[in-house]
């Protein structure tokens, strides 16, 4: 008998008895769970304190994957309650040019040789004027314009060469997070952010490039209106009848997003930038 491998098996009376092809989530969860493993799956993440990096750590860590995570704040036990959360943890300020170099040579220490399967880039920053207000093109000083394409666009690449070896070594996989404000103005997001992100995206189609020869994958996702923190209730009432699907989307909804780029689902899948946005690009 052939089976689909898309399919489940069923018994006489159609019920789900196993599934032949499991997602990638649940392959990752067995092969963590599976006794006398050798090799856990590594991922460095930056900016994961809160919002869409916070969802994607726990998603990651759920799956049994190591997380190492990289932020200007100092690791939050309370916040984020996943194994070995602090000594997986590197504080680095990616605006500043010397520390990212430190911030290379300690995640090295800890990979310690073992290789790197997974590198997000979700670090970003997105200054305002002292009213709250947005940045624009003419009030933008030279300082706040350099200091956010340090963050935002320089920080990526760095990283990605910095730990070339270890994702050449894990055949792994680098997404970086852009925005929908890459492509078209937005009401809040200022113009050093928007302009830093689509250059990001413009960067990962160069990086997909170049890193595809040595079996390195390089994605990006870009998010619409996602429920943070930083989303007020009206900000989510004014947004919400702009997009077609009527509502802002989920942390989580763009972390499982990310976790199929960084899964061997996305084997094939390099140089794309991903828009989750409910349809609000259309």
């Amino acid at each position: 008998m052939s089976l689909d491998l898309d399919q489940d098996v069923r018994d006489p009376a159609g019920e789900a008895v196993a599934t032949v092809a499991s997602c990638p989530f649940h392959q990752d969860v067995a092969a963590a769970e599976r006794p006398g493993r050798t090799e856990q799956k590594t991922l460095v993440l930056t900016g994961g304190s809160r919002g869409i990096g916070h969802a994607t750590a726990k998603l990651f860590s759920d799956a049994g994957w190591r997380i190492l995570t990289c932020s200007r704040q100092p690791f939050d036990g309370g916040r984020c309650p996943w194994d070995a959360g602090a000594a997986n943890h590197v504080q680095v300020d990616l605006s500043d040019r010397q520390a990212i170099p430190r911030a290379i040579a300690e995640i090295k220490a800890k990979l310690d040789g073992a290789p790197l399967h997974a590198l997000i880039n979700n670090a970003a920053i997105s200054p305002k004027a002292t009213d709250g207000g947005r940045l624009d093109s003419l009030s933008t000083s030279v300082e706040t314009w350099m200091t956010v394409f340090h963050v935002n666009f320089l920080g990526p690449i760095l990283l990605a060469r910095g730990l070339f070896e270890e994702l050449k070594r894990g055949q792994g996989a680098v997404v970086n997070v852009t925005s929908i404000v890459g492509t078209r103005v937005h009401p809040f997001a200022g113009t050093a952010y928007a302009t830093s992100k689509a250059a990001l995206a413009c960067l990962t189609r160069e990086m997909a490039h170049d890193f595809a020869p040595h079996g390195i994958r390089v994605n990006a996702i870009a998010p619409g209106e996602i429920k943070t923190e930083m989303v007020s209730p009206e900000t989510e009432a004014r947004f919400s009848p702009l997009i077609p699907m009527r509502r802002i989307g989920a942390p989580e909804e763009v972390a499982k997003v990310l976790f199929f780029l960084c899964s061997d689902a996305a084997s094939y899948v390099t140089g794309e930038e991903i828009q989750i946005n409910g349809g609000q690009h259309l």
